[in-house]
């Protein structure tokens, strides 16, 4: 046994000498040097002892050593290309990032210099700054306004009126008015921050859509140099506002999807949760945001259908990411769309002129209002002076005045009309259909308005009764008239209207605010509606009212709104103030009909869709004649036209992409990238385009040349990808020297071209004084190249 053992610890230490000699052998190569397979093998042989040089080597042996020499000088001369490669591309990264940095610098010297020149001038009222300078004054003085727009970026421009010195005393009445000592220069210079921003988001998409710097660059001076974004970035308008957060949701879309990799980690979340506040900020703006909603929306379930073939991520990962874009892409901007209206009537809690554009109870919230923590009489009476309102979204208040209906249109009679203001030509007396009160009657008990009663309601200021006959309505012919007839109170039997309460019944009594009733017409049973048709001028562009034959019509409910009577005890109305819910969902109802109901103010000038690309005509921004500071809004026409040749061109290229990679033509892997890279993203901007265009042909209500700027912007973003694809594609016609200078010259013709033309056009957005274009002496003088152009 001892002979056993003795055995068992020899062959242990012969293993232990192994494995130590082993670990020495390795050990000795030095694990920064990398060598080659003959060297390792020369220096370890197997775990075996070093191969070492004798002179008694057979030449078998000699030329053995030989080819192992020559396969280390291969290896050798392997490696120093490799790391010569690796160090090459380490200097071209680096360069790379120079130049980028470069670049973006200078685009944003451009940018700032180009936006903030000139921009005190002129000292005036410039188009349409006299109404958001005007609603800006509104929120610093927290009075309450009526506007088609989300707030948000009315209530940017008011703050940054408010820090910037403006008390908001401004009356901002029409274009031209001098500004005077009036600090407005504070909402110009916000207006041109978040408008110059633009630039900057524009090259950074480009950047990450493609990866190139001659790319991003054209696209930005393309922006840079466009007279039309300049001249909107200079004053005080939403549509800088606007079209920042348009392209800010562009950029963090683009940047979020380029970490698809990276899914879940702080970048990805951090980039998607911006994608979701720009795109609240953007509808909080205006409406038209909802074009980049649906933009990121067909993006990201185009993202989702990708992962959705990705068979390698589990549902729970797929549910994942899933629920993450719902709460950062729908939930998040919804959370913050509905705050900024939560801080809209926050502030504006004073009564103010859009008030007559809400319901009754809507107003009862407004400090100032009639009907705030009013006190008036509940049930109406027989003598009772009340206001009727009708309950449609935007609704006006049955109105009347001294004018006449014109000749041609019915009975010239007093006309009848809704209006959204409040004032004495509102009110009417309740008196029985066949009695005109007097003096006796405050001798009698009060008798109040029921369900079905007969009445007849007098205009307290002409003293003319509410009437209808079988005319047609002036504007809805199929509708009859409604016009004031009689004297001192005494009309006829088409005077007579049946009171009809929703929901009532016989003895059922007309209540203030709450009661929602129909008006019918004793003899020919039509009942009293207004809608949101305007009219003309002859109308004073006020609502038209009706007797519609259609009595369930929607448009046909009133309430009573304001009610005075003496010999009434009064009840507090604020129980009728509405919640937050009730509020938003008005608000935007009112919002919408007034948006769609837009029209064209005399004299004004408006376009059409198909007019914007092409540049067919411009917009006053300030004067018209020789002796005026004139400031014309109109794009660059060397950038616009070429915007749209290079539209037209990618959708060629990409017809002739597709047939070439349907046919299976061979394309070098570096092209089929770059290829690939180019109408991948030059299809997104194309999309861009298209959502930002073409829902503006099913639109009825007016439309103006601005309304295309944020469609230009994917516009030209989308030349720079192709002009800089046609000049690195170059090397299919010019030898292989040529390349890099043709690209040079190429990018530096572009520039130059861009630039003069800019020089040329600049006195539109600069201003200019003297003759029209016109005229030789004119500094526009042969540049007005449409008729159409009035400059």
């Amino acid at each position: 046994m001892n002979s056993d053992r003795s055995s068992q610890q020899l062959q242990k230490r012969r293993e232990d000498d192994g494995t130590k000699s082993k670990f020495t052998n390795w050990t000795k190569v030095k694990p920064k040097t990398k060598k080659s397979p003959a060297k390792e093998l020369l220096t370890t042989n197997g775990g075996k002892e070093s191969i070492a040089p004798s002179k008694n080597r057979t030449g078998l042996d000699k030329r053995a050593l030989s080819h192992d020499s020559a396969i280390n000088d291969d290896c050798d001369t392997h490696v120093n290309q490799s790391e010569s490669m690796v160090m090459e591309r380490e200097r071209i990264h680096v360069q790379s990032n120079m130049t980028n940095t470069f670049a973006f610098a200078m685009v944003c010297l451009l940018t700032f210099v180009t936006r903030f020149h000139k921009l005190d001038e002129p000292d005036h009222i410039c188009w349409d700054e006299t109404h958001f300078g005007k609603m800006g004054s509104y929120y610093i003085n927290r009075t309450f306004f009526f506007d088609v727009h989300p707030p948000l970026g009315k209530m940017l421009i008011g703050l940054s009126g408010k820090l910037s010195g403006y008390d908001g005393s401004f009356a901002f009445d029409k274009p031209g008015d001098k500004y005077g000592d009036t600090q407005y220069m504070g909402m110009r210079v916000f207006c041109c921050l978040v408008g110059s921003s633009i630039v900057p988001f524009a090259y950074l998409s480009v950047m990450e859509l493609v990866h190139s710097v001659p790319a991003a660059f054209i696209a930005a001076m393309l922006i840079v140099f466009d007279t039309g974004c300049l001249t909107l970035s200079q004053y005080i308008l939403l549509d800088p506002i606007l079209m920042c957060f348009i392209i800010g949701a562009f950029y963090c879309q683009v940047k979020f999807q380029s970490l698809s990799d990276q899914p879940f980690q702080q970048a990805w979340w951090f980039w998607m949760t911006a994608t979701g506040i720009f795109l609240a900020c953007a509808f909080s703006v205006k409406f038209v945001g909802l074009f980049i909603i649906l933009l990121v929306g067909l993006l990201t379930a185009w993202d989702l259908w990708r992962l959705l073939g990705d068979l390698t991520l589990s549902k729970i990962i797929l549910a994942k990411h899933l629920m993450a874009r719902v709460a950062c892409l729908i939930l998040l901007p919804a959370v913050v769309y509905i705050g900024f209206f939560a801080i809209h009537f926050k502030v504006l809690n004073h009564s103010g002129s859009g008030d007559g554009f809400y319901s009754s109870a809507f107003q009862s919230q407004l400090i100032g209002n009639s009907l705030y923590k009013a006190s008036m009489p509940e049930d109406v009476a027989y003598g009772s002076v009340i206001t009727l309102k009708n309950t449609r979204a935007g609704g006006g208040l049955l109105h009347s005045h001294w004018h006449l209906y014109p000749e041609g249109l019915g009975a010239q009679q007093q006309q009848i009309t809704a209006y959204t203001h409040k004032d004495d030509n509102n009110k009417w007396l309740v008196k029985r259909f066949d009695h005109n009160p007097d003096d006796e009657d405050f001798k009698h008990p009060v008798e109040f308005v029921h369900h079905g009663d007969l009445i007849r309601l007098e205009h307290v200021a002409t003293q003319r009764n509410l009437h209808s006959h079988m005319e047609p309505a002036p504007m809805s012919i199929r509708h009859q008239q409604v016009t004031c007839y009689g004297e001192n109170g005494t009309g006829d039997v088409n005077d007579i209207w049946q009171v009809e309460i929703i929901g009532g019944n016989t003895g059922s009594v007309v209540k203030t605010v709450k009661t929602k009733l129909k008006l019918i017409h004793y003899l020919t049973g039509c009942a009293l509606h207004s809608h949101s048709k305007t009219l003309p001028k002859w109308g004073w562009e006020q609502l038209e009212v009706t007797c519609n034959p259609y009595k369930r019509d929607k448009n046909t409910l009133w309430n009573v709104e304001d009610h005075i009577n003496t010999r009434l005890p009064n009840s507090s109305f604020e129980l009728f103030k509405p919640s937050f819910v009730e509020t938003l969902l008005e608000s935007h109802a009112v919002m919408l009909q007034g948006n769609s109901g837009l029209k064209p103010k005399e004299g004004e000038v408006t376009s059409r869709p198909w007019q914007w690309p092409i540049n067919y005509r411009g917009q006053r921004f300030s004067g018209v004649n020789e002796t005026d500071f004139r400031v014309y809004l109109l794009g660059n026409p060397v950038i616009w036209w070429g915007n749209l040749t290079v539209l037209a061109l990618f959708c060629v290229l990409l017809c002739l992409w597709a047939l070439w990679e349907q046919r299976g033509c061979v394309t070098q892997p570096h092209n089929k990238e770059r290829n690939q890279r180019m109408f991948g993203a030059g299809a997104i901007l194309v999309l861009g385009w298209a959502l930002h265009y073409l829902p503006f042909y099913l639109m009825g209500r007016v439309l103006y040349f601005h309304h295309y700027f944020p469609a230009m912007l994917f516009n030209s973003m989308l030349s720079g990808i192709v002009l800089d694809f046609l000049l690195q594609s170059a090397n299919i016609f010019i030898s292989h020297r040529m390349i890099q200078l043709c690209h040079h010259g190429g990018f530096v013709f572009i520039m130059g071209i861009i630039s003069y033309s800019f020089y040329r056009y600049s006195p539109l957005s600069y201003g200019m004084t003297g003759p029209n274009a016109n005229n030789s002496t004119s500094v526009m003088s042969g540049l007005k190249w449409m008729d159409s152009w009035e400059f």
